[in-house]
């Protein structure tokens, strides 16, 4: 029997032979790993063979829904795509939201997968009808943004994943794009695609999605829209940063209510932490090196929420998200609009490169965009060239007489268009640091700051030592969106999970410092509960909120019938993890080379700003963690019958 939230099969694609089938998955799955990326790490787990190359056929890429999708939950809009990472060499994952997640599932399926090499440049087309690879021809060649305005007008009301240049010239930095700016940026999968030949998904389906109890999934996000719709007047923007500097001053941290951060991105969206974070140490500045005090971001137009949503012209919500976050803007320099930028974007091409041209930061993120490259990995990779140049690594006879130093808004342009182009430096430079480090030499290499090959978030270590472990033990490593302290206490997940820890009203701030175990056992419910949220396909922010709010597992139990705890739940992310682990361990990964670099973790420590003196223990918090699931302490590898036990499941 069929579980209720799911469409109860997969469809592959093996663009090699032309071929698509479709597969029945068992109602055991779910129960074990949800839907979603749990769904997608038992397919991938079992089906791409050790020593696959990650650009080669066997490499098999996934684009899967939530098992909350379309049940009438809400923040449940989310869609993952999955994959061998050419980025890590590892398991690759990226998260979009946007309308696509919806779509899948329309489409009578609850993921989309694809192996093999097509011989020509091909997209997939799905609808009530059927399924069929299609050339792209004159698609191909075309930006993401011209991409899905080509094929909407071929298919009025289809959803559209692709592609842009950045991915089609196989940039390891390559995301996917739908909704013509949202991106699935992380872990390089774009370039998959890419060396694939496939330019895009577009799913025209209609199918209806079935729910075990459509009135108790009302009634449930009936109850959580109050929180959403409540919203007391807040401080201007231009306050922001003396709130930050507070932050920073008081010797404890207050245990965080997602409430007050709900507030925030319903006004601002992300960027409502721009001068809050660089001021209170949470923003990595000049390549990890500055702080606020290099940056001057206080006195910085770009830093201010109000200087970014001043040209805002509407709301952008994801599929069932009541809050809006995002937004259109109409300054994108040479475009006529753009999404505004978010928070990562905005400071990876900021106070990481130390621009402070918010008109070049609006045109760079449209840019970025529509080649579908990552904002993030971008901002890195500029701040290592400028870093390199400083230090006589990369000489005006690499760059054509084009400078690089720190701050330069021609630079950070001039860099970006080569690396989309891969013309001249940026083809030593689009593939990431780690790759751009090996060609440049072994000096460059101490500066190329990446977990495992990724490059990390905008989010610094040093002041939430949270990030320094979830950077270094997450199977896909460097993304701010597995776990930090921060977010553990905006779940509030004591609130509903027997035996996980209650930080309190307060902590003083030299403890997260410390060795203490609690780490640990906050670091692994952070990674369990993440699981359930991908299986469900929801949407961190909505997690903020707090599991009493946003009550994924209620929602869970309405949507198939299921009468499973909260705590049963959090073992199907155990489960999750498990299995993502042992692919990074049958791919050859050792688990502690993902480890943090020490600039990341303080070592040595600052000499001024708000992370002066701190240096994370971060190797202690590894193996913690480790223990604390019953993997190897030193290795970080889950013992074969843990593996075969979860791996067995069918």
């Amino acid at each position: 029997m069929t579980s209720k939230g799911v469409m109860g099969r997969i469809m592959m694609v093996d663009l090699t032979d032309r071929t698509i089938t479709f597969e029945k998955i068992s109602p055991r799955v779910y129960e074990s790993f949800l839907s979603g990326m749990g769904l997608a790490a038992h397919v991938l787990y079992h089906r791409i063979p050790a020593g696959a190359d990650p650009m080669g056929p066997d490499n098999i890429l996934g684009f899967v829904s939530g098992l909350l999708t379309g049940t009438g939950s809400l923040f449940t809009g989310r869609w993952m795509i999955t994959g061998l990472s050419p980025l890590t060499g590892g398991w690759g994952e990226a998260n979009c939201g946007g309308s696509f997640s919806p779509a899948i599932k329309r489409c009578g399926v609850d993921g989309i997968f694809f192996k093999g090499i097509s011989t020509d440049p091909v997209y997939l087309h799905v609808d009530d009808h059927g399924a069929e690879l299609r050339p792209a021809e004159g698609i191909w060649g075309r930006d993401a943004v011209a991409s899905e305005e080509m094929l909407q007008e071929r298919y009025p009301n289809a959803r559209v994943a692709c592609i842009g240049q950045s991915g089609e010239n196989r940039s390891l930095i390559s995301g996917v794009s739908t909704d013509k700016g949202r991106m699935a940026a992380r872990s390089g999968l774009g370039a998959v695609m890419g060396v694939k030949n496939l330019k895009a998904l577009v799913l025209s389906g209609k199918k209806r999605i079935p729910v075990h109890n459509r009135v108790e999934m009302k009634e449930i996000s009936a109850i959580c829209n109050k929180w959403i719709q409540f919203q007391p007047p807040f401080v201007p923007g231009w306050l922001t940063a003396p709130i930050g500097a507070l932050m920073r001053i008081l010797p404890f941290t207050a245990t965080q209510d997602g409430l007050l951060y709900k507030i925030m991105l319903r006004k601002w969206g992300t960027v409502s932490m721009n001068q809050t974070s660089v001021e209170m140490g949470d923003s990595p500045i000049k390549n990890w090196l500055g702080s606020s005090r290099d940056w001057g971001f206080f006195k910085s137009l770009s830093s201010n929420p109000d200087a970014i949503t001043k040209h805002e012209t509407e709301k952008f919500h994801c599929y069932s998200c009541p809050l809006g976050c995002g937004g259109i803007c109409n300054k994108a320099g040479r475009f006529p609009e753009t999404h505004k930028p978010e928070y990562e974007t905005v400071l990876s091409l900021g106070g990481f490169v130390m621009n402070k041209d918010v008109d070049g930061i609006f045109y760079l993120n449209e840019l970025l965009n529509r080649a579908g490259m990552d904002t993030i990995s971008a901002g890195h990779v500029v701040a290592f060239a400028m870093e390199c140049w400083e230090k006589g690594i990369i000489k005006p006879g690499d760059t054509s007489g084009q400078t690089l130093e720190w701050g330069d808004p021609k630079a950070v342009e001039f860099l970006i268009e080569k690396m989309i182009t891969r013309e001249g430096i940026g083809d030593i430079l689009a593939d990431g640091v780690k790759a751009a480090a090996e060609r440049l030499g072994d000096e460059a290499k101490e500066i190329a700051l990446h977990c495992g090959g990724q490059e990390p978030a905008m989010h610094d270590s040093r002041n939430d030592p949270g990030f320094a472990l979830h950077y270094s033990v997450d199977p896909a490593p460097g993304r701010h969106t597995n776990g930090a302290g921060l977010y553990y206490e905006m779940y509030q997940l004591w609130k509903k999970v027997k035996g996980v820890p209650n930080p309190g009203l307060a902590t003083w701030k030299s403890s997260k410092y410390k060795k203490n175990k609690e780490h640990a056992r906050v670091g692994k419910a952070n990674s369990e509960f993440l699981n359930v949220m991908n299986g469900a396909g929801a949407c961190l922010f909505g997690g903020f909120m707090g599991a009493e709010r946003i009550r994924i597992f209620d929602w869970l139990n309405a949507a198939t019938g299921w009468q499973y705890t909260p705590e049963e739940y959090m073992e199907k992310g155990t489960n999750i993890q498990i299995l993502k682990q042992a692919f990074n361990v049958k791919h050859g990964i050792a688990p502690k080379t993902n480890r943090a670099p020490d600039r990341l973790v303080g070592s040595p420590p600052q000499t001024e700003g708000a992370n002066k003196g701190r240096t994370v223990d971060v190797e202690t918090m590894m193996k913690d963690y480790w223990e604390l699931f019953g993997w190897d302490r030193e290795t970080g590898i889950p013992p074969q019958e843990t593996v075969n036990r979860v791996a067995s499941i069918a």
